[in-house]
């Protein structure tokens, strides 16, 4: 089940961007990361989304107390399903391992009960750099292409947060170059970097 296309709100950046836009945002402080996972979420919220988040460092009180400064109360949106909060090692490393199946199957649902339902979804999460060292970690990249194939069909928005310290450079060029846009001084670009995932797949 679909709904119309739209732009959205990202909240962190100015501007709409069409929805199924897949960005990523590396990171250099914590404030950073946290604002921009904030607004993402109030915004997807005030303008009628479900939304999710995958982060070790999410502050629930924090983020409760941004929300309910718009009238938002987490825990009643967590009933009506429409806010999920989970950590980064629960949802992307359950088992022990890293699985893309997995985790494209997760975003199909979610995206196909929010549709269900007649909302929209995003998701927001950071990528642990525990992510090399587990088994199937080193299909990272393959699922961050694959994402980007998902969503041509099933339009998540979908902003992805890697902490710069975390990564080495070799890496971090891998991840700009699977993601469509990037964030570049709180503002999201089309990034000069990316390979379409078919290109990417076939190196």
């Amino acid at each position: 089940m679909g709904l119309a296309s739209r732009t959205v709100r990202l909240g962190f950046a100015r501007g709409r961007f069409p929805e199924g836009t897949h960005i990523c945002q590396i990171f250099s402080e914590e404030p950073e990361r946290e604002e921009a996972l904030t607004a993402f979420l109030l915004a997807g919220l005030l303008d009628g989304d479900r939304a999710a988040c995958f982060s070790e460092k999410l502050d629930p009180a924090a983020l409760a107390v941004t929300l309910g400064r718009h009238g938002l109360d987490p825990e009643a949106l967590a009933a009506e399903g429409r806010l999920a909060l989970a950590g980064t090692r629960e949802v992307y490393f359950q088992d022990g391992r890293f699985d893309p199946d997995r985790m494209l199957q997760r975003l199909d649902l979610a995206y196909e009960d929010a549709a269900e339902a007649g909302r929209h979804f995003r998701v927001i999460g950071e990528m642990s750099p525990e992510v090399c060292g587990v088994p199937g970690g080193d299909r990272l990249m393959e699922y961050e292409c694959r994402v980007s194939l998902l969503i041509q069909e099933k339009p998540v928005t979908a902003v992805c947060q890697y902490g710069a310290a975390g990564f080495d450079g070799a890496t971090l060029m891998d991840v700009l170059r699977v993601h469509p846009m990037m964030v570049v001084r709180g503002e999201v670009v089309h990034n000069p970097f990316y390979l379409p995932p078919a290109d990417y797949l076939a190196r």
